[in-house]
């Protein structure tokens, strides 16, 4: 069991910290509560225990790495679940995680250039502009002198994942085998999937590139500027970006002091989110407020500034269809729409009935809808929707998990910006307009003009592919008629056999008819054995050998 040791760190430090006192509901129970008690016993006079809960869990997430710091800024942004204590002190895990001194930045970007870090930047300060769960930025300035900032990847933090992650595998492989909902909860998939997305973020060539196709996107926007990426001096362990200046989301007070329209930023920041999934299929997949600023300019009209392209959303053609037609569907109040949708892109069982399900959709989502839209949280109802198509077999889908877990961002963000945020009214309208113009005849237009050179490019090669269509026919036909005739072959053998069996039957029949005749005895005493033999043989031939 290589991810023991790691396991091991998990209990000491969840014991050292009393992680199970931080909350009455997040308790232990039954037998692996008193087990947890019973490990706990050597920690309970540790220094630690001292702290107030809240910090206690900010302490051990810090302490347990990455993948736990992430989920830390998770709960983070959702402030309409969390006390605000605790929002509060999750909220440092954004950035300013513990940095790192050693080895120095001037040795680590030396190493990473191949030169002297003079060759390059006039200035690299040693001190940390900010530090997170995988990387430290450094302010610095280029020779030519542009302002920039260096980020480089934590020591050693690449084998803590790798620990992490095998030992989330081994609980994921765990939960499919003993929990009776895990195999439909998909968890080794989810795994893998989380996998993949945070080992891409310790190659900063790949954030880079999201932070280019980003800025591409939104390039004569107003709404959101991302940095620019000097390809230059950027290596798989070193990103050197432009740097910004703006005031960081979570600052409300400063951006009330600017004159900012706190609602109409927290209204931008739905509208960049859809725009990103449904228009773009490329949305960025870490949207907490350390990752996110204000610029300065145009307080009235506010625009974002996004940092941190390390983890990047996509999802397909279909996939992007039917999310937005079960969210137009949700916001109408459609519910069957919704059940069908389900069954249709196999989110459920093909031979789910539709109507149990829309009458189980409704029962979770009329009781909130009576409440005012601004009340509703979206990521609480989309909860519930998932807990209750999980009763009808629904599969966790995902490629859509991290674009759940950017809508719970996006969501509390804007919350935090703005109380009164109506998610669904600022949502509808850019959903009906897409559905407009998806069914647009200039959109079918485009879509046709788009796979035209790829019908022109497969038209040499069209009268072979049908020659050899003609061919598989053919041999299927083939080998059907085979097959028919020898399952004909194989009846009439059955028929034969079974009217052997038959005459034999009627000749062993015969014969015991004769010998219970009368006289039959003395008949029989008088015949030879010879001629018995031959009866006997003749009944044989006669059922076995014709």
């Amino acid at each position: 069991m290589s991810h023991l040791p790691r396991l091991l760190t998990l209990l000491n430090t969840a014991a050292r910290y009393g992680l199970d006192q931080v909350s009455p509901q997040v308790q232990p129970a039954g037998l692996p509560g008193v087990l947890f008690k019973l490990w706990s016993l050597p920690w309970r006079m540790h220094p630690a225990r001292a702290l107030k809960p809240e910090v206690r869990l900010r302490l051990a997430l810090e302490e347990l790495g990455p993948i736990y710091i992430k989920f830390g800024q998770l709960l983070s942004t959702r402030r309409d679940f969390l006390p605000a204590e605790l929002a509060d002190e999750l909220q440092a895990l954004q950035d300013n995680v513990p940095g790192f001194s050693s080895p120095s930045i001037q040795a680590m970007v030396e190493q990473a250039l191949g030169r002297p870090w003079q060759e390059v930047f006039s200035e690299l300060s040693t001190q940390a502009l900010a530090s997170a769960s995988v990387a430290q930025v450094h302010a610095a300035r280029l020779l030519t002198g542009e302002e920039v900032v260096v980020k480089v990847i934590r020591p050693g933090i690449e084998k803590t994942i790798v620990e992490d992650i095998k030992l989330l595998k081994w609980i994921a492989g765990l939960i499919e085998r003993h929990i009776p909902e895990g195999r439909r909860l998909r968890p080794r998939e989810v795994v893998s999937d989380y996998e993949k997305i945070i080992l891409d973020e310790l190659n900063l060539l790949s954030e880079g590139a999201n932070a280019t196709q980003l800025r591409r996107n939104f390039e004569h926007s107003s709404q959101l500027y991302v940095p620019r990426v000097y390809w230059e001096y950027s290596r798989s362990n070193l990103l050197v970006m432009e740097r910004i200046y703006g005031t960081p989301v979570a600052d409300i007070d400063a951006l009330r002091a600017q004159g900012v329209d706190l609602k109409k930023l927290a209204e931008t920041g739905v509208e960049i989110f859809f725009t990103q999934v449904f228009n773009h299929s490329f949305f960025h997949a870490d949207m907490h407020p350390g990752n996110i600023f204000v610029a300065k300019h145009s307080p009235e009209n506010p625009q974002y500034i996004a940092i941190d392209c390390a983890i990047i959303g996509s999802l397909s053609k279909s996939d992007q269809q039917y999310l937005a037609r079960n969210l137009l569907a949700i916001f109408q109040r459609d519910y069957r729409k919704v059940a069908q949708l389900h069954v249709e892109c196999g989110w459920v069982p093909k031979d789910t009935r539709v109507h149990e399900f829309e009458a189980a959709m409704r029962s979770v989502c009329e009781p909130v809808f009576e409440k005012p839209l601004k009340d509703i949280s979206f990521g609480y109802l989309l909860v519930q929707l998932f807990r209750t198509a999980g009763r009808f077999n629904m599969e966790v889908q995902p490629s859509l998990v991290l674009l759940q877990k950017t809508l719970l961002n996006v969501e509390g963000l804007g919350r935090q910006l703005y109380p009164e945020l109506d998610l669904w009214t600022t949502a509808l309208p850019f959903l009906e307009d897409w559905n407009r113009r998806r069914m647009r005849p200039s959109t079918l237009f485009n879509a046709l003009k788009e796979n035209v050179p790829d019908w022109i490019e497969q038209l040499p090669y069209l009268p072979q592919l049908m020659i050899d269509s003609l061919t598989q026919s053919k041999q299927l036909t083939a080998i059907n008629e085979t097959l028919q005739q020898r399952l004909h072959d194989e009846n009439l053998q059955q028929m034969k056999r079974r009217r052997r069996a038959n005459q034999c039957g009627l000749a062993l029949l015969a014969m015991a008819a004769l010998t219970l005749l009368p006289g039959v005895d003395s008949l029989v005493s008088g015949l030879p054995v010879a001629s018995l033999l031959l009866g006997l043989g003749a009944v044989y031939l006669l059922c076995f050998k014709r």
